[in-house]
C-alpha cells in the first residue's frame, strides 16, 4: 500500500489536486456502471472539500441546507473535526454527523 498523506496534511492545492483526481474516477466509475465504487470516491471526494472550509464559518445553533438532498436542512449542535453534529428539521430528530462540505449557509444576501 502506498504511503498517501491524509487530507489534514494536505495543502489547499493537494487537496484541489486530490478532489479533482477522485471525481475523475467517480466519473469513470459511473460511466462503467459500478455504483458502488462511484458513490465512495464522491464520498472520499465530499470529504478532501471538507478540509478546504474553515471550521469556524460553521456556527452551532444555525440551519443549514443539505448539498444533495435537497429539501432538508440541518441545524449544527456542536463541531467534531470536520463533521457537524445536528439534527435534520422535520425528521425523526435523531442526531447524525455530516461533513462540512455537505452544508451551505441558508442565509444568503444582504
Amino acid at each position: 500500500m502506498e504511503n498517501e498523506k491524509k487530507y489534514s496534511q494536505m495543502t489547499e492545492q493537494e487537496l484541489r489536486t486530490e478532489i479533482a483526481r477522485l471525481m475523475e474516477k467517480a466519473r469513470k466509475a459511473e460511466q462503467l456502471g459500478i455504483l458502488n465504487e462511484y458513490a465512495v470516491y464522491q464520498r472520499k471526494a465530499l470529504m478532501a472539500q471538507s478540509y478546504l472550509i474553515d471550521p469556524a464559518s460553521i456556527v452551532p445553533g444555525e440551519i443549514y441546507r443539505i448539498q444533495g438532498d435537497e429539501g432538508y436542512f440541518f441545524k449544527v449542535d456542536y463541531l467534531k473535526g470536520r463533521f457537524a453534529w445536528g439534527y435534520r428539521m422535520g425528521g425523526e430528530q435523531a442526531e447524525e454527523a455530516l461533513p462540512l462540505a455537505m452544508l451551505t449557509y441558508v442565509k444568503t444576501g444582504k
